[in-house]
């Protein structure tokens, strides 16, 4: 889980490969909750969370 402090000092395009990675990992994780074979049940909330999180800081940094 990378700390909000972190993801301030990156650079956009940097959040938005960390977004893109973040989003083929809760696919692969939706599809295994679906077939039954996820493990790591915990991650799914913190993906989705730390998802929001660069979202937030990408509109911040756009408007300003």
């Amino acid at each position: 889980m990378t700390k909000i402090a972190d993801i301030r000092g990156m650079t956009p395009d940097q959040l938005a490969e960390q977004l893109l990675n973040l989003k083929k990992e809760q696919f692969n994780l939706r599809f295994q909750a679906a077939t039954g074979q996820v493990e790591k049940t915990h991650r799914v909330g913190e993906i989705r969370k730390e998802i929001a999180r660069i979202k937030t800081v990408l509109r911040a940094k756009a408007a300003a």
